[in-house]
C-alpha cells in the first residue's frame, strides 16, 4: 500500500457561512439542553415532594446561570468533538472538525480547541480574513467540508 501523505488545503476548508450557521445552531442546541435540565430538575422536585430542589431551580442567580451555562457548553463540545470529531451542528452543515494531516483531533487538541471557546469575543475572529477562528489555530485544526474531505482523501474516514 502506498504512503501519501495529506494536508487539510484552503478548497476543503469550510466556508464563512457555514461556520457561522454552525455556531447559530450550537447556540441553540445547548439552550434547549440548558433548558431541559432546568425544567426536568424542577419536574423531579415537584413529582418527589422535594421542593427545595424546584425552588432552588427556580431561584438561581444570574452567576450560576452562567456557570451552568458554561458547564453545559464546555461538556457539549468537547464530547462531541472528542468522540463523533463534529457537533450536532457540524453534522446538519455536513462539515467536521481534522488536523492538518486529515486525521482525527486527539484529546489534548480537542480540549485546547474547546477551552479556547471561553476567551471573550473569540466568536468574533471570524470576522477578519480568516475563516478559522482562535479556536481552530490555537489546537490546530480544521473544520472542513466532510463530502469534499472524504473525495479528496480517497477514504471514508467519517461517515
Amino acid at each position: 500500500m502506498e504512503n501519501k501523505k495529506f494536508t487539510v488545503t484552503d478548497d476543503l476548508v469550510a466556508s464563512r457561512e457555514q461556520r457561522l450557521l454552525n455556531f447559530i445552531l450550537d447556540f441553540l442546541i445547548v439552550y434547549v439542553i440548558w433548558i431541559s435540565i432546568g425544567t426536568t430538575v424542577i419536574i423531579i422536585g415537584e413529582i418527589t415532594g422535594i421542593y427545595a430542589l424546584s425552588n432552588w431551580a427556580e431561584s438561581t442567580t444570574t452567576y450560576e446561570k452562567l456557570f451552568f451555562w458554561l458547564v453545559i457548553l464546555f461538556f457539549y463540545y468537547f464530547l462531541t468533538e472528542m468522540y463523533f470529531s463534529r457537533t450536532f451542528a457540524k453534522y446538519f452543515s455536513k462539515t467536521i472538525v481534522v488536523t492538518k494531516d486529515g486525521s482525527k483531533p486527539g484529546f489534548n487538541a480537542v480540549m485546547k480547541r474547546t477551552l479556547s471557546r471561553f476567551i471573550p469575543f473569540e466568536c468574533l475572529t471570524f470576522l477578519g480574513t480568516n475563516v478559522r477562528g482562535l479556536h481552530d489555530l490555537f489546537s490546530n485544526t480544521y473544520v472542513v467540508r466532510k463530502h469534499d474531505f472524504n473525495k479528496k482523501k480517497g477514504v471514508v474516514l467519517f461517515p
